[in-house]
């Protein structure tokens, strides 16, 4: 039996075979998942209603479960029709979840056109696509070296 929090048998069995630097993708319900598969990835599809499972709820359960050395998201726009006045307000949700799981990690954002690029490497090994209809909550996790 599990101990962590962390019970869907896809995402375990992927997990468990990445290593230091692996990428995981929490995709938000918006996010074009089919066409920015890294080459070595998996996608698998959690999206079971509108806004169900959201990204935060997923980044809790993987945070039980592996260690993270880095978080990078989709930095949003600042102009034009989608523009946001200042962070998006689910970043303050990924912030709350790293401390309460004693994750000292920066939300690093990148350009939206780098990020697609970031996202369809080699050491990509899983999407997780959510139904989370807030908007810039992609965050690409880096898988860090477990040291207990």
């Amino acid at each position: 039996m599990l101990k962590h929090q962390l019970i869907h048998p896809k995402i375990n069995e992927v997990l468990g075979r990445a290593g230091h630097h692996s990428r995981i993708l929490i995709a938000d319900g918006n996010y074009p998942c089919s066409s920015t598969l890294g080459p070595n990835a998996e996608l698998v599809s959690l999206n079971l209603s509108p806004g169900l499972p959201t990204c935060d709820q997923v980044l809790k359960a993987l945070l039980t479960a592996i260690p993270v050395e880095k978080a990078c998201t989709m930095m949003y726009e600042t102009e034009g029709p989608y523009a946001l006045d200042g962070d998006p307000p689910v970043w303050d949700d990924y912030r709350a979840s790293f401390k309460e799981a004693g994750v000292d990690v920066d939300l690093e954002p990148i350009d939206k056109w780098d990020f697609y690029p970031e996202v369809s490497t080699a050491d990509h090994v899983l999407t997780i696509q959510t139904a989370d209809q807030q908007r810039f909550a992609n965050l690409l996790l880096h898988i860090g070296v477990r040291m207990d």
